[in-house]
């Protein structure tokens, strides 16, 4: 959908706060919302399905994330691509978001189990129009790995079509030591299940 800003400097910034508002909206399901869901992309031929809606890409079939950077929502900056060469996981959340709260503690777990193995953590926190909220979320799970602060879901929709990209909150995707899409859950994970997405990249040369 495109919008055509006309008139003022002041209405076309709005018109363009509208236009990514409208967007956003399009790819991102309410909280917990397409967690049944199994969405590949594209023609879904090189792609292989798990079980509920996690869905993992085969190394030759990866597409690489977009650029994800800017400030954290404690006000740090942060680039995504200086953790090339480490695995990555990408989970979009909000402090609003029940199913976020009932996997971040799993989430935390295997964050610090896995970081001596290479593998780093990166949230992704969207909708919340304050800081304070997601501030208070991190320091109540004692989220130890940083989070960029995405209120309106622009970072979201950098996602190529065709590609894994969050359609849901809470949404969690992991990046091969190349960068690339490797492996997306549209659902809040259990320590186990993150655990079998992650593993298997871990190994990979």
């Amino acid at each position: 959908m495109f919008l055509r800003a006309t008139g003022s400097p002041g209405r076309s910034r709005l018109s363009a706060a509208v236009t990514a508002a409208a967007a956003c909206a399009l790819i991102l399901s309410g909280c917990g919302a397409g967690g049944g869901q199994e969405q590949s992309g594209g023609s879904g031929k090189n792609y292989v399905d798990g079980t509920g809606a996690v869905t993992e890409v085969k190394p030759a079939d990866r597409k690489p994330a977009p650029e994800l950077s800017g400030e954290t929502v404690d006000g740090k900056r942060l680039d995504v691509a200086d953790y090339r060469g480490d695995v990555v996981v990408l989970n979009v959340w909000g402090s609003w978001c029940p199913p976020c709260r009932a996997e971040m503690p799993h989430l935390v777990k295997v964050a610090g189990d896995t970081e001596d193995r290479g593998v780093r953590f990166v949230g992704i926190n969207t909708r919340d129009l304050d800081r304070v909220p997601a501030q208070r979320f991190e320091e109540e799970y004692e989220v130890p790995y940083p989070s960029l602060y995405d209120p309106s879901g622009k970072l979201l929709l950098r996602f190529p079509k065709g590609s894994l990209n969050p359609q849901a909150i809470p949404s969690t995707l992991v990046l091969d030591r190349e960068g690339r899409i490797a492996a997306r859950a549209l659902k809040p994970l259990g320590e186990e299940e993150l655990r079998s997405m992650i593993e298997p990249l871990i190994k990979e040369k």
